[in-house]
């Protein structure tokens, strides 16, 4: 279930080979994008969940920090003052050459900030749309991004209304003090419905979420694996009884 596994920045760096010192990252190592993102308060940039479709709408970075200049006053910037893409440049091109069908969309893996020095590995997304828009009087980049298909996850596609909103991951985490409700294992921490969602259970309120670690996770999958043949043998020896 890595989609709703809890990791630190030492685990992203681990996982992926490289220190990420920015939050846009274009084909910088592997065969695909990286983007670190975040919804908290108070947060750097306007990246927005849109719960409807599950779309990630991504801001594009500021100018670069320097003596007599606001960044947050100055237009996002698609190239360098040389001519070459700056990161908004590079994944601004990735989206039109999409939308022009002269390539699949870009793979991006997303990784949300959730707490101090605490993250949720959302998993790979795909960069469909980018566009340029009016924010406060300065012209800013947004990027729009759809959770990718399989293979890349070992799940099907989930429908949106199965996410868990990043409130209720903070909410979880603190009260669940980072660690496995069973075990107390702070490692390979995931967000679990406690009634699954597919019988029912809330994505959007913190009673039905905790925190287990990845064994505890897979040994609850095992048992309503192993519960679902015998509750079919049972039911249907009650049909044919009933019949």
């Amino acid at each position: 279930m890595a989609y709703k596994s809890i990791i630190s920045y030492s685990d992203i760096v681990r996982r992926e080979d490289i220190m990420l010192q920015r939050g846009m990252n274009y084909r910088i190592k592997h065969g695909y994008s990286i983007i670190l993102m975040s919804v908290r308060k108070g947060a750097p940039y306007k990246d927005r969940w849109h719960p409807d479709t599950g779309i990630l709408e991504y801001e594009g970075h500021d100018e670069l920090k320097r003596k007599g200049i606001n960044p947050k006053k100055e237009d996002q910037p698609l190239e360098t003052t040389s001519g070459r893409l700056t990161e908004n440049g590079k994944f601004f091109q990735a989206a039109a050459d999409y939308k022009a069908k002269k390539r699949k969309p870009e793979l991006v893996q997303v990784y949300e900030k959730i707490s101090s020095g605490i993250w949720c590995d959302r998993g790979k997304y795909e960069l469909i749309d980018a566009k340029i828009v009016s924010d406060d009087g300065r012209k800013v980049c947004r990027f729009f991004l759809r959770p990718a298909k399989a293979p890349f996850r070992r799940e099907p596609f989930l429908k949106v209304t199965r996410a868990i909103p990043t409130p209720v991951k903070v909410e979880v985490w603190k009260r669940d003090q980072g660690k496995c409700v069973i075990c107390g294992s702070k490692d390979n921490l995931h967000f679990d419905h406690d009634v699954p969602y597919s019988k029912g259970g809330s994505s959007i309120t913190a009673k039905n979420v905790r925190l287990l670690c990845a064994r505890h996770n897979l040994s609850k999958s095992d048992k309503i694996m192993s519960f679902a043949p015998w509750f079919a043998t049972i039911a249907s020896a009650m049909i044919e009884k009933a019949g």
